[in-house]
């Protein structure tokens, strides 16, 4: 068995990648990477470890300070065993979005493959990256089938809607990986914090977190790269195009992958007047949506994406930092 990433794994740096040698250096990279130091969920996680068990009460699924309910007087008021519950619950359902995208993700990175030129590098990468976000969808959907709890992740009418995404590269890869980085980057954001917190955490949602990180670092950086190769090369209207969609798409996925889930607001009955001070007026939490973009924000601007005319969109989205 290999052990999970004992600390959390720095983010992939990024490379100059102005010409072809040097984009195919970083995929030939990422790949050896992924052959080096990867994870299997059911070899590398001791899922039947009495210590990895799922309590419902146990107090380390309390919420964090990172999502603020966890410091709200109602839910401060609940009695030990239902924040515990409430906590579970979201952490749950993240994953369970997790998963859900990531199966989006998949389908369109085997459409996009599928149309791949003999020899090409993004080949083989785009399926170590298929076969890693397999083994990520597994262990999350582990992880909700061992709460017990109702789980249900993406609300029906955005999972219909969300259907469309695996066919995006067929239209456009650029606006694809736009995608990705809209649902894995805001992810991350929120892992890392949580693994910094200084709290104590559970050992199944701490390994969980650790390999999804320390993966999710190069298909991050892939998605940069590919981006920040290609988009200089696109013709002007078609690169205005995508400047125009991308704050849409990154503020639409920031808010999918950090609301609270509509279930467990209905299960635990909380009041909307506590739902809109804590995630819809709140300060912190609309800064977190900026922040949980911010790198992808940085990128959108040094390849060309961001303008006076764009800038607005980002700033009508609120991720405009």
């Amino acid at each position: 068995m290999t052990s999970a990433p004992s600390s959390t794994t720095a983010r992939e740096h990024d490379d100059q990648v102005a010409s072809r040698s040097a984009y195919q250096a970083v995929i030939e990279r990422l790949s050896k990477a992924s052959v080096d130091k990867h994870w299997e969920p059911y070899r590398d996680i001791p899922w039947d470890d009495p210590e990895f068990r799922v309590d419902r009460a146990d107090p380390r699924w309390e919420m964090p300070e990172v999502d603020r309910l966890g410091g709200h007087p109602w839910y401060r008021s609940r009695s030990p065993e239902v924040r515990a519950t409430i906590g579970l619950w979201r952490v749950a359902t993240a994953m369970k979005i997790g998963l859900q995208f990531e199966n989006l993700l998949k389908r369109g990175l085997l459409n996009y493959a599928y149309r791949l030129p003999n020899g090409s590098p993004e080949f083989r990468y785009v399926y170590h990256e298929t076969i890693e976000e397999g083994h990520h969808g597994m262990m999350f959907q582990e992880f909700v089938n061992r709460t017990g709890l109702p789980i249900r992740g993406m609300p029906g009418p955005l999972s219909v809607l969300a259907q469309v995404a695996p066919w995006i590269p067929l239209i456009s890869t650029e606006l694809f990986f736009v995608f990705v980085l809209g649902g894995e980057d805001p992810i991350d954001h929120v892992q890392r914090k949580v693994l910094k917190d200084g709290r104590a955490h559970h050992p199944l949602e701490e390994t969980i977190m650790r390999i999804h990180i320390a993966e999710e670092a190069r298909h991050i950086s892939f998605a940069r790269h590919y981006l920040r190769n290609r988009v200089p090369r696109m013709p002007a209207y078609r690169r205005l195009m995508l400047g125009i969609v991308s704050p849409i798409i990154l503020g639409v996925m920031a808010r999918i992958m950090l609301a609270p889930p509509g279930p467990m607001i209905r299960r635990f009955r909380i009041p909307a007047h506590v739902v809109s001070e804590v995630y819809l007026r709140n300060p912190g939490a609309k800064r977190e949506i900026r922040e949980s973009v911010g790198k992808t924000r940085e990128l959108c601007a040094e390849i060309g994406l961001i303008n006076a005319f764009t800038r607005r969109i980002w700033q009508v989205m609120g991720i405009w930092a």
